[in-house]
Protein backbone atom coordinates (compact mmCIF):
# COMPACT_ATOMS: atom_id res chain seq x y z
CA UNK A 1 0.00 0.00 0.00
CA UNK A 2 1.20 3.47 -0.84
CA UNK A 3 1.61 5.91 2.03
CA UNK A 4 -0.33 9.13 1.93
CA UNK A 5 1.78 12.25 1.95
CA UNK A 6 0.68 14.97 4.39
CA UNK A 7 -1.12 17.80 2.67
CA UNK A 8 0.63 21.14 3.11
CA UNK A 9 -1.55 23.91 4.47
CA UNK A 10 -2.53 26.46 1.88
CA UNK A 11 -1.16 29.90 2.52
CA UNK A 12 -3.89 32.49 2.65
CA UNK A 13 -3.48 35.84 1.07
CA UNK A 14 -3.38 38.42 3.89
CA UNK A 15 -6.54 40.47 4.22
CA UNK A 16 -6.59 44.24 3.80
CA UNK A 17 -6.52 44.57 7.60
CA UNK A 18 -3.20 42.70 7.72
CA UNK A 19 -1.52 44.89 5.11
CA UNK A 20 0.95 47.35 6.68
CA UNK A 21 -0.08 51.00 6.66
CA UNK A 22 1.80 54.10 7.77
CA UNK A 23 0.19 56.24 10.47
CA UNK A 24 0.30 60.04 10.21
CA UNK A 25 2.59 61.95 12.59
CA UNK A 26 -0.35 62.81 14.87
CA UNK A 27 -1.54 59.19 15.01
CA UNK A 28 2.04 57.91 15.44
CA UNK A 29 2.28 59.89 18.71
CA UNK A 30 -0.40 57.56 20.07
CA UNK A 31 0.21 54.19 18.39
CA UNK A 32 3.91 54.31 17.52
CA UNK A 33 5.87 54.89 14.33
CA UNK A 34 6.41 52.68 11.36
CA UNK A 35 4.28 50.55 9.10
CA UNK A 36 1.87 48.30 11.00
CA UNK A 37 -1.40 46.49 10.27
CA UNK A 38 -4.66 48.33 10.87
CA UNK A 39 -5.52 45.78 13.54
CA UNK A 40 -2.46 46.77 15.57
CA UNK A 41 -3.29 50.49 15.15
CA UNK A 42 -6.79 49.83 16.49
CA UNK A 43 -5.44 47.80 19.43
CA UNK A 44 -2.86 50.46 20.35
CA UNK A 45 -5.49 53.20 20.05
CA UNK A 46 -7.86 51.37 22.41
CA UNK A 47 -5.01 50.71 24.84
CA UNK A 48 -4.28 54.46 24.88
CA UNK A 49 -7.97 55.35 25.32
CA UNK A 50 -8.37 52.99 28.27
CA UNK A 51 -5.05 53.91 29.89
CA UNK A 52 -5.82 57.64 29.73
CA UNK A 53 -9.52 57.22 30.69
CA UNK A 54 -10.84 58.82 27.49
CA UNK A 55 -14.11 56.84 27.56
CA UNK A 56 -17.31 58.37 28.84
CA UNK A 57 -17.95 56.44 32.09
CA UNK A 58 -21.73 56.43 31.49
CA UNK A 59 -21.49 55.43 27.81
CA UNK A 60 -18.35 53.37 27.09
CA UNK A 61 -18.94 53.66 23.32
CA UNK A 62 -18.28 57.40 23.48
CA UNK A 63 -14.68 58.62 23.30
CA UNK A 64 -13.79 61.96 24.90
CA UNK A 65 -10.56 63.11 23.20
CA UNK A 66 -7.65 64.42 25.25
CA UNK A 67 -4.96 66.69 23.76
CA UNK A 68 -3.26 63.93 21.70
CA UNK A 69 -6.49 62.29 20.55
CA UNK A 70 -8.02 65.62 19.53
CA UNK A 71 -5.36 65.93 16.79
CA UNK A 72 -6.79 62.76 15.24
CA UNK A 73 -10.46 62.74 16.29
CA UNK A 74 -11.25 66.43 16.74
CA UNK A 75 -12.32 68.19 19.93
CA UNK A 76 -15.87 66.85 20.28
CA UNK A 77 -16.74 63.46 21.81
CA UNK A 78 -17.15 60.77 19.15
CA UNK A 79 -18.83 57.39 18.99
CA UNK A 80 -16.45 54.44 18.61
CA UNK A 81 -17.86 53.78 15.13
CA UNK A 82 -17.13 57.38 14.06
CA UNK A 83 -13.65 56.93 15.48
CA UNK A 84 -12.70 54.31 12.88
CA UNK A 85 -13.74 56.64 10.04
CA UNK A 86 -11.71 59.52 11.51
CA UNK A 87 -8.66 57.33 12.11
CA UNK A 88 -8.73 56.02 8.53
CA UNK A 89 -7.93 59.57 7.35
CA UNK A 90 -4.65 59.32 9.29
CA UNK A 91 -3.29 56.13 7.70
CA UNK A 92 -1.56 55.81 4.39
CA UNK A 93 -1.75 52.44 2.68
CA UNK A 94 1.32 51.03 1.03
CA UNK A 95 0.46 50.47 -2.61
CA UNK A 96 2.16 47.66 -4.48
CA UNK A 97 3.19 48.37 -8.06
CA UNK A 98 1.60 46.03 -10.59
CA UNK A 99 3.97 44.24 -12.94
Amino acid sequence: MAEKKPVAAKKRKPSAFDQPVTPSADLAEIVGKGPMPRTKITKELWDYIKKNKCQNPKNKREIIPDAKLSKVLGNKPVDMFQMTRLVSKHVEAKVKAKA
